[in-house]
């Protein structure tokens, strides 16, 4: 039975545990909030929005983790803004901004002639490819989660029970819901 361990070391299973508990620690608080707050679709937009930072990351040459989350920060405020200034629900802003995100990930693929990764591994990822560095940053990324979560309690409460009440105790809404 040592057969099937030896292609996978435990150190690789080791990481792929730590990391996957940390990833489920953080998306558990940071998914509450955008669950009480009618934005359930917001965790699958994010993933396929932020190809388009990922695959020009890769193309030129800077950190995949760089591209992803200005690719993330982008596409959030986006869906703030079509949701604020267009009067979209949420639900449409993040259908909007989701396919056109995917679009322009598939495009910058489709028109690099050097990509040489697969849009699937970039869109699923592999557990098992978790580095001890990745561990680090995303020890660090579920910290500053859940302080920012605490820190913020307040508000997010408030933001998702009533906003126009939120801003009548003073507990700015708008900063919560950025």
């Amino acid at each position: 039975m040592t057969w099937i361990v030896e292609p996978f070391s435990l150190d690789f299973v080791q990481r792929a545990l730590v990391g996957g508990a940390l990833v489920a620690v953080l998306c558990g608080v940071v998914g509450t909030w955008v669950v009480v707050r009618g934005m359930a679709f917001l965790g699958e937009a994010l993933a396929h929005g932020m190809l388009p930072g990922v695959a020009l990351a890769t193309v030129l040459g800077f950190p995949v983790v760089l591209g992803a989350t200005v690719s993330a920060i982008a596409m959030s405020l986006g869906i703030g803004a079509l949701q604020r200034r267009g009067g979209l629900s949420y639900d449409t802003s993040i259908g909007m901004l989701f396919v056109a995100m995917l679009a322009l990930g598939i495009i910058v693929i489709s028109h690099s002639g050097s990509f040489a990764t697969d849009a699937t591994a970039i869109l699923f990822g592999d557990i098992l490819a978790i580095s001890a560095p990745d561990l680090v940053g995303l020890a660090l990324a579920t910290a500053a989660g859940l302080v920012l979560a605490a820190a913020a309690r307040r508000p997010l409460v408030a933001l998702a029970i009533d906003p126009r009440t939120a801003a009548v105790l003073g507990l700015a809404p708008r900063a919560a819901q950025a």
